[in-house]
């Protein structure tokens, strides 16, 4: 492995650590379309400050573009404020105007040079190993990795020095306000470290990644886990992961590898919302399945309860009387067996002491409580656990 593919490597997986930090403040407090509408509405601020600077590498294209980031969230939150249009309407109204100011500005005094439009949209990571950082004839690498490096450095260092405010302010912004925490200062921090990180890896990897990198990883941890400090790391490693195999699955095919990185990230996505544990497809699917089979089984036993009658009773009338499909009805009886809620004599079923119980607390619990959530009662009968 030669060192340009360790660097192109490297480059991608700090701009992916870089990214998945505000991405997944940015998922949480459902604001992801934001990113899109910066690292598009920052070309602008990088062409005003190239025409005053004449130099690509002059840190004012940064501030600049970082500045028109900004002004993107601000413009944004205040059309979306006058209660006109919504969140996703107000987006669709800035960065498409700001962004177009930039490629007029491109396309009129810019033509010349390399930043172009196919460079700002795609990016390319194979040529970021040219770009040298040079000082008295000694290389250090290349400048991406310099400009992405610093900025993760100072990411990180205020997500440590601001974690408690910014989780605070992202979970209930009253209490934030509350206890002394500015959510709108917490609000345009992040944003502004959302711009920067964005113009950061801008030149290196382009708009289309720094989007799937900043939030694909973070919406894909937030299937896993709850736990704030987990989907930061799970975040990371999704991003870290997705960059370095992407970069493997370019070379393969010879292809873009910013567009093999975003189709890992959307791989990688798609079995996470399939077979995740709690919040994956499957999962919801069998756990939906399981709740109708449970509510099936109340309705058995309250219908149980409700009957002395033999005939009522008998295995063979259960299915006319209910009105349930045979396969339905032998799955509930074996679950009130195997849950030691009724006995069969007979084919005639009877409640247990345990089934008579539970089932006149559900009653109870239902008349007394509108949701009629009998969560609890399960646990305490340890029923359905198998």
């Amino acid at each position: 492995m030669s060192s340009a593919q360790i660097e192109i490597q490297l480059i991608a997986s700090l701009a992916a650590i870089a990214c998945a930090i505000p991405g997944t403040f940015l998922v949480l407090r459902k604001m992801a379309m934001i990113s899109d509408a910066i690292s598009h509405s920052i070309l602008p601020g990088i062409v005003i400050g190239f025409f005053i600077t004449h130099d690509l590498n002059s840190p004012l294209l940064i501030l600049l573009a970082a500045a028109t980031g900004i002004i993107t969230v601000i413009l944004v939150e205040y059309i979306q404020k006058t209660g006109l249009v919504k969140e996703d309407t107000a987006i669709g109204l800035v960065f498409p105007a700001l962004f177009s100011i930039g490629v007029i500005l491109i396309a009129k005094n810019a033509n010349d040079v390399h930043l172009d439009v196919d460079a700002v949209l795609l990016g390319e990571l194979a040529f970021a190993p040219f770009d040298r950082f040079i000082i008295s004839d000694i290389d250090l690498g290349p400048k991406s990795l310099w400009v992405i490096g610093s900025i993760l450095i100072v990411t990180i260092g205020l997500l440590f020095a601001f974690f408690k405010e910014l989780k605070v302010s992202t979970f209930d912004a009253g209490l934030a306000a509350s206890l002394g925490f500015s959510p709108a200062i917490m609000h345009y921090g992040l944003m502004s470290i959302a711009s920067v990180t964005t113009v950061g890896a801008f030149d290196a990897v382009g708009a289309i990644l720094v989007v799937a990198l900043m939030i694909a990883p973070a919406a894909t941890a937030y299937l896993l886990t709850n736990n704030l400090k987990r989907m930061l790391l799970y975040a990371i490693g999704f991003g870290v992961f997705c960059a370095i195999s992407g970069y493997w699955v370019a070379h393969w095919l010879d292809a873009s590898i910013a567009g093999s990185i975003t189709t890992m990230l959307g791989i990688i996505f798609l079995l996470v919302y399939l077979f995740a544990p709690n919040k994956g497809i499957i999962a919801v699917l069998y756990r939906e399945k399981q709740q109708r089979t449970e509510v099936s089984l109340l309705t058995f036993l309250l219908h149980l309860k409700n009957h002395n009658e033999e005939e009522e009773r008998h295995v063979n009338h259960l299915n006319e009387h209910i009105n349930w499909q045979k396969v339905r009805s032998k799955t509930v009886l074996e679950l009130a067996l195997k849950n030691n809620m009724i006995v069969v004599d007979n084919n005639i079923v009877s409640l247990t002491e345990k089934g008579n119980d539970f089932t006149s607390q559900a009653i109870d619990y239902i008349i007394t409580n509108e949701d009629a959530e009998i969560e609890h009662m399960k646990d305490d009968f340890f029923l359905f656990r198998g």
